[in-house]
């Protein structure tokens, strides 16, 4: 199978397109520590802090700190006792992004199209209210333990939504540059793309923009496969993986066997100055993969012109690549938990709408490195 690249269905109103989402409301971990995690978040990422539910609240089985950076939202939930579904889903996968919630004007109909379609459903049409006014809620099943919700905002003015009251604290590190969730990828087992792939098509309207198989994205020992799904408008995005047959384990298979089962692989975060967010980061202590020296001798005859100067880039090991549209600018997080397990990509897009195929080699080497060092290669 070659590379194939399709031009998304853009819709032109909401009549052809039955799903409209207007982007990514906020993403939600499951961690055995909300309240260590929301600080080495704010510290490393230079997350603020946004909104607090628990049992001051009136939640008693769990709390959640919600943390904002320019248009991207995080929520992260702890269980406070066990016999919890919170503390199973970390239990069996430590923790990990639960919940990709996306933003809809209207929840109710969200949810019925997509169940009417063939979605099992997580959460029937629920409705919030406070003095600020009422946050409208469903949630639908999807690859694995996760889940997608719909939020309907059109008619909230409060901190974050009703349950939760504003978060205030002293200590507010300077942010790093973060704007958004430009997309999230999703590991799903042997022989499960095509299905999820159908899922997305077929229940939420998607269109697959994009497919490499083994050939495109593989190295000497491992391979795997990916499609690219995009809502109409394209301003949500999910690639799928898979696995594919290779001399020895990929990243993919050593993500599903340390996360016991499919989950949320990687979220992708959008800046508009990679070489500042990426030198903030690091300062932080976030660690990135390393690139070898060799790759920038030849980059810039594939990829061309560009207008950053190299050499930060390679001191930072910033991928770069290019398409029809333009170019882009990419690094990836080494595993952001003891299992390696969950990462972060920072990506700058200089008009390029692709991910990244021409570094798809000089990735996978650099992660199995990294497994080779953890003994999972």
């Amino acid at each position: 199978m070659e590379t194939t690249t399709i031009q998304p269905a853009v819709t032109s109103n909401n009549a052809t397109d039955f799903l409209p989402l207007q982007g990514t409301d906020y993403v939600e971990f499951y961690v055995g520590n909300a309240k260590q995690a929301a600080h080495f978040y704010k510290t490393a990422f230079g997350f603020q802090s946004l909104a607090y539910a628990g049992p001051e609240t009136g939640m008693k089985d769990k709390v959640s700190y919600v943390i904002r950076q320019n248009k991207l939202t995080f929520v992260l939930t702890t269980p406070l006792r066990i016999n919890n579904p919170v503390a199973d889903h970390i239990y069996k996968h430590g923790d990990g992004v639960k919940v990709l919630a996306l933003k809809v004007e209207d929840a109710a109909n969200a949810f019925e199209e997509t169940v009417k379609r063939g979605a099992k459903p997580y959460l029937e049409t629920t409705v919030l209210k406070d003095d600020d006014g009422e946050v409208v809620l469903s949630g639908i099943h999807t690859y694995g333990d996760t889940i997608h919700l719909f939020v309907e905002r059109k008619n909230y003015n409060g901190v974050f939504m009703p349950g939760f009251r504003a978060w205030k604290s002293n200590y507010n590190p300077a942010e790093t540059g973060l704007l958004y969730v430009d997309h999230c990828v999703g590991n799903v087992g042997w022989n499960q793309m095509n299905p999820w792939v159908s899922f997305y098509e077929q229940v939420m309207g998607f269109t697959n923009i994009l497919s490499f198989d083994d050939k495109d994205i593989s190295t000497e020992y491992s391979a795997l496969m990916s499609k690219v799904m995009s809502n109409g408008n394209g301003y949500v995005k999910f690639p799928i993986n898979e696995p594919a047959e290779g001399k020895k384990k990929s990243q993919v298979e050593e993500y599903l066997d340390f996360y016991n089962g499919e989950g949320v692989q990687h979220v992708a975060i959008a800046t508009h100055d990679i070489v500042k967010t990426v030198t903030e980061l690091q300062q932080r202590g976030i660690e990135f993969l390393s690139i070898p020296d060799s790759y920038y001798e030849t980059v810039l005859d594939r990829v061309g012109t560009i207008d950053e100067d190299l050499q930060p880039l390679q001191e930072l090991g910033v991928l770069i690549d290019r398409d029809e549209e333009g170019y882009l600018l990419q690094i990836f997080s080494k595993p952001l938990e003891d299992r390696p397990t969950l990462f972060f990509e920072i990506i700058q897009r200089k008009g390029a709408k692709s991910f990244g195929k021409g570094n798809f080699k000089a990735l996978f080497e650099a992660l199995e490195r990294e497994q080779d060092a953890r003994g999972n290669l």
